[in-house]
């Protein structure tokens, strides 16, 4: 029989395998709400979630060392004091090995606009009714449509541009009222500025000519614009849009070039006598080899981006 790994280096599991169901009178928070936090949206949105669907991410816990039955709340405050507001004398918890209170929150990976449209609609086409997706969330349901109807007249290569990206709706009304290959630049306008706000997505749609306009006619002159600053302004564009084209052609070989001549340095840095030789005399120099060696390990960016 195989025994357990006991060396120092083992990796421990950091919660208990099972859910338990643990009374509220049981659980010890380790801080104090401020009085403003039930007249909070956060907390109307979590009493709405929960009395539409029930708990979906059970609060966490660990045991209280010397207390019996005791636990100490590590994440799930908000949470908790809905259930005693709503009555509930127990609730389901998973239990961490130990007691330290992470900030989970900031761990969480935000669900992008694309993502919560592909959710609603998939939960509207299961026969979950938009009514009740309104009330679990929070929000008027009329909003739980503009975001059923996100991708309606936006072509698919924008939208898997975009589909990671916290993009506000009303940015895609701008992309609407161009046609499909002017929602690819547009795009990709954003991303390398980084910029998906409504103003970005406006200043884009004026600097766009009729010709790539889905309604030429029905075309506005932005307030406080005048002709010659929408001209420069589409210059400006053309020329970020063409120096966007230009690092995209180099961008692979160059992305080759480093990782090779990282590798180079991080052989280097195996050679003891070099190090110890860099040590003494160039400290400097050691320090930006050990940086280029920790960049390699480093995801991409657009990957980090997608993930």
């Amino acid at each position: 029989m195989t025994r357990p790994d006991k060396s120092p280096n083992a990796i421990s599991p950091g919660f208990e395998t099972d859910l338990i169901n643990v009374p509220i009178a049981s659980i010890l928070p380790v801080k104090q709400l401020p009085d403003t936090v039930p007249k909070s949206q956060k907390y109307a949105q979590i009493t709405a979630s929960i009395r539409e669907v029930g708990l979906i991410e059970p609060p966490v816990v660990s045991r209280a060392k010397g207390q019996g039955d005791a636990f100490i709340l590590l994440d799930g405050h908000v949470r908790l004091l809905v259930l005693k507001e709503m009555g509930e004398e127990a609730v389901t918890c998973l239990v961490a090995t130990d007691d330290e209170a992470l900030t989970y929150n900031k761990r969480i990976s935000r669900l992008a606009t694309i993502q919560e449209h592909k959710m609603i609609l998939r939960a509207v086409e299961r026969g979950v009714p938009e009514s009740r997706i309104a009330a679990a969330l929070n929000v008027d349901v009329a909003l739980i449509r503009r975001k059923r109807n996100l991708l309606n007249g936006i072509c698919a290569e924008a939208a898997e541009l975009l589909k990671a990206r916290h993009c506000p709706i009303n940015s895609f009304r701008a992309l609407r009222k161009v046609k499909p290959l002017r929602q690819i630049q547009a795009a990709e306008l954003m991303i390398a500025a980084n910029n998906y706000t409504v103003a970005y997505a406006e200043a884009i749609l004026a600097a766009t000519d009729a010709t790539d306009l889905v309604d030429p006619a029905a075309r506005k002159s932005p307030v406080g614009v005048t002709r010659e600053q929408a001209e420069r302004m589409k210059a400006e564009m053309a020329s970020l849009q063409k120096n966007i084209k230009l690092i995209e052609g180099t961008l692979g070989p160059d992305h080759l070039r480093l990782v090779v001549a990282g590798r180079y340095v991080e052989r280097l840095l195996q050679n003891d006598r070099l190090v110890r030789f860099l040590e003494r005399n160039h400290q400097e120099i050691l320090r930006e080899f050990r940086q280029i060696v920790a960049g390699l390990a480093q995801p991409a960016v657009s990957e980090v981006a997608e993930g």
